[in-house]
């Protein structure tokens, strides 16, 4: 039996330098595994392109379509810009058997990608695999989590004790497991797919410009009878939010707000999504007049309840979730 294809598809957005160590340690960590790497650029136009192209051949890593850099055309967003990679597919046209999205700004260990990969090879019922994520401090990420619900809007936006313990098995974030077991779903870190998955489901969702991208796709492949795995011996270091800026926002930028709403509004209808919403008003409210009274901050963004309440409302009557892009969820086109 031939041994798995694997595919490896980096997002670069005006991080060449950090990209091309990105693709260096999948290389290596791609040693003896049959597969290509592609390196999508997400329309940068800071000259990333040519520099990671430039880079590929002088190395002559681009022996063999062993790595190759394409140009997405235009920024769609985390998902898109990687759905950009995924169609793409292998040089020769054959289909691979996994694709394995990796961040630009995470390094796997030498053995990720192949832990992964094995992983999956040996579990035909999971679809995805995912990596015990750390960041350059050596502190580790929270990466897997439950699916959003409204009883986790009320709990993570009241921010109280008795809440917490009441719906402890709704809370999104789930603590660092110590060893591989099965999640609702994990962040694209490090983030390896079975290409049936794929082709039962579809692609990211394109409509998502960046946020919950990856809790929608790995939702419908859970709907399709797939799991999501956390694989703990599989490592990777991820310097985090390096091309979103996450770490330095002051307010929760719109898109976020966006993601939030179509999410719910796709996956549970609009009368949840209206749920949820006002839980999470009632819950950051109560918690803002807790922290009133005690006389302490609150831990929550500027504005961040009144941006919530004037986003969902004036959403509702623009009702974005009818304009979707009909291609959001369109099927591989990798061999066809």
């Amino acid at each position: 039996m031939p041994d798995p294809v694997l595919l490896t598809v980096i997002l670069n957005y005006k991080t060449a330098d950090m990209t091309l160590r990105s693709v260096e340690a999948a290389k290596i960590a791609m040693e003896g595994i049959p597969g290509e790497i592609i390196v999508v650029d997400n329309d940068s136009q800071d000259g990333s392109f040519a520099a990671i192209s430039t880079h590929v051949h002088d190395q002559g890593w681009d022996q063999d379509n062993r790595v190759r850099v394409i140009q997405s055309g235009h920024n769609g967003g985390f998902g898109a810009g990687n759905n950009v990679g995924m169609r793409a597919g292998l040089s020769d046209g054959t289909r691979p058997d996994y694709v394995y999205i990796l961040n630009s700004d995470a390094f796997p260990a030498p053995d990720a990608i192949r832990i992964l990969l094995e992983h999956l090879e040996t579990t035909p019922e999971t679809g995805f695999a995912g990596s015990y994520i750390f960041g350059d401090d050596e502190e580790p990420h929270l990466t897997s989590f439950r699916f959003p619900s409204v009883a986790s809007e009320f709990e993570s936006s009241i921010n109280f004790g008795p809440v917490t313990r009441l719906f402890k098995n709704r809370i999104v974030p789930i603590p660092i497991p110590s060893e591989t077991r099965t999640v609702d779903w994990l962040a694209g870190a490090s983030l390896m797919i079975r290409q049936r998955v794929l082709d039962e489901i579809g692609l990211f969702d394109e409509t998502f410009f960046l946020y919950f991208e990856e809790t929608d796709l790995c939702l419908r492949a859970a709907r399709a009878g797939y799991r999501t795995d956390y694989v703990r011996v599989s490592e990777v270091m991820h310097i985090g939010s390096v091309s979103t800026g996450m770490k330095n926002w002051n307010r929760v930028p719109t898109y976020w707000f966006d993601s939030r709403l179509y999410y719910f509004v796709k996956n549970h209808g609009a009368f949840y999504a209206a749920c949820a919403t006002c839980v999470h008003l009632t819950g950051g409210f109560l918690h803002w007049l807790r922290c009133l009274i005690s006389r302490r901050r609150t831990g929550v963004p500027p504005h961040f309840l009144r941006t919530l309440a004037w986003h969902d409302l004036s959403a509702c009557m623009r009702a974005p979730w009818r304009k979707r892009n009909p291609d959001a969820q369109a099927r591989p086109v990798i061999g066809e």
